[in-house]
């Protein structure tokens, strides 16, 4: 049973926020946002995916011009 949370995206998402309730959820529960986004990155091909861990068990997936098309960057926040 999934833990995480994410809302149904449409196309045209450009952030994903992620909560996961375990570590063992926290790669899939990623690759699926990564995925959706991948989606909306193609459109216009401006962009690549940033993703940032807030704390433990708290992500941000995101549209991120600064990031090459075709690319994703994970950071930490401080």
């Amino acid at each position: 049973m999934n833990t995480h949370t994410m809302p149904a995206q449409a196309a045209d998402a450009t952030s994903i926020r992620l909560s996961f309730a375990s570590a063992h959820e926290v790669h899939h529960g990623l690759e699926t946002a990564v995925n959706t986004l991948i989606a909306s990155a193609v459109q216009d091909r401006r962009c690549g995916i940033r993703v940032t861990r807030h704390e433990p068990g708290a992500y941000t997936v995101a549209l991120d011009e600064t990031v090459p098309f075709g690319e994703t960057h994970e950071d930490i926040a401080a």
